[in-house]
């Protein structure tokens, strides 16, 4: 079945497969990318890729996809949990209403299953109670090493806004991070050029993160970041380029470290919504406590 739609100002920079997955099909990222490198998806008459940008007035053709998605309907596997591991999310609800739920989520686990990920947290949460009459809409990521607060919406109305809300950047994320070294000015701005690919071609992009040292000594930094955009990895790199990666990043740091997780947790966000000014906090994980307190930094004194 062929499909046509005209891009509207409230998607306007949205990537495409957000609007896509949101708008027409919910389809798995790698079936959509597959479609997309069969030409069966244009822009402006033109192939694309998952990542691109939508400007207004764009010019979205879709041509018949309908076998790739019964394929891959019937082949697909999805995760599904054990009765004892649905219980334990429990603890980690922050929020649950009947348009979004608010979760700390763990430390190693994907949002969504890919090649690499078969274990996911839309898979499990959708077979728990938070959703009978719904299905978990993703707003947002945060990596797979990361913990920390994400939003799931129940609906395409709340994911459509959130999704708004994020694109123009009146959503607020706090992170809590420890940096390898000492950090010497206690606060600041990091702004870096981030390099990404495109098309086959390398492009970069504007990174702006707020910085606070919280505390400190000679071997590690204990650091309050606060993202004013929302690049890939962007708080990963950037700390890396300033010389402090984070603890347990394996991909942007070759430094020594005595552990193997991330110390990076998105620790508080806030929004408004319908006039109303919401802000929900995570609390740390295990993993962050212990070696917080290997390390001599006293969170709960700051």
């Amino acid at each position: 079945m062929y499909q046509k739609f005209s891009i509207k100002e409230n998607h306007k920079n949205t990537r495409f497969d957000k609007w896509f997955k949101l708008e027409v099909l919910n389809l798995p990222q790698s079936l959509l990318q597959k479609i997309l490198r069969k030409k069966k998806i244009k822009v402006n008459k033109k192939k694309i890729k998952a990542n691109y940008r939508l400007q207004l007035n764009d010019f979205v053709e879709i041509f018949d996809i309908s076998h790739f998605h019964k394929s891959k309907k019937e082949n697909k596997k999805k995760y599904t949990p054990q009765k004892k591991e649905l219980k334990k999310y429990d603890d980690l609800i922050i929020d649950n209403n009947e348009n979004f739920i608010i979760l700390n989520k763990p430390q190693g686990i994907p949002v969504q299953g890919g090649t690499k990920s078969f274990k996911n947290l839309i898979d499990i949460l959708s077979k728990s109670n938070y959703f009978i009459y719904s299905k978990p809409f993703v707003v947002h990521r945060i990596d797979k090493e990361t913990s920390g607060i994400l939003i799931i919406a129940k609906n395409r109305k709340y994911a459509q806004l959130f999704t708004s809300l994020f694109r123009i950047r009146k959503i607020y994320k706090t992170y809590l991070a420890i940096c390898i070294g000492e950090i010497k000015n206690i606060k600041g701005i990091l702004v870096d050029n981030l390099e990404k690919k495109e098309n086959n071609k390398k492009i970069y992009e504007k990174a702006i993160t707020n910085y606070k040292v919280l505390n400190k000594n000679s071997q590690f930094s204990l650091v309050e970041l606060k993202p004013l955009t929302g690049r890939k990895h962007q708080l990963r790199k950037q700390t890396s380029l300033i010389g402090h990666p984070i603890v347990g990043d394996d991909k942007y740091s070759t430094s020594q470290k005595k552990t193997k997780k991330l110390m990076l947790h998105a620790s508080s966000i806030k929004f408004k919504i319908n006039g109303k000014n919401l802000e929900y906090t995570a609390n740390l994980p295990d993993h962050f406590l212990k070696f917080l307190k290997s390390t001599n930094l006293n969170y709960l004194s700051i």
